[in-house]
C-alpha cells in the first residue's frame, strides 16, 4: 500500500468535509464555488484512497 496516497486522500476528505460542514452550519448557505471545490476535493480524496491497492480498483 502507498501510505502517501492514503494520507493525501484522507487529508482531502477531512478538509473538504470540514469545509462543507462549516459553511453549512453558518446558516448562509453554501456558495457555489466553495461547495464545488469541496465536492471535487471529496471525490479526489476518495479516488486516491480507492486506487491504492495492487489488486482491482474498488
Amino acid at each position: 500500500m502507498d501510505t502517501t496516497k492514503i494520507g493525501l486522500g484522507a487529508l482531502l476528505l477531512v478538509v473538504s468535509t470540514v469545509l462543507l460542514l462549516a459553511i453549512g452550519a453558518n446558516g448562509t448557505g453554501i456558495p457555489v464555488l466553495l461547495g464545488g471545490v469541496a465536492a471535487l476535493g471529496m471525490a479526489a480524496g476518495s479516488l486516491l484512497i480507492g486506487t491504492t491497492n495492487d489488486g482491482p480498483t474498488v
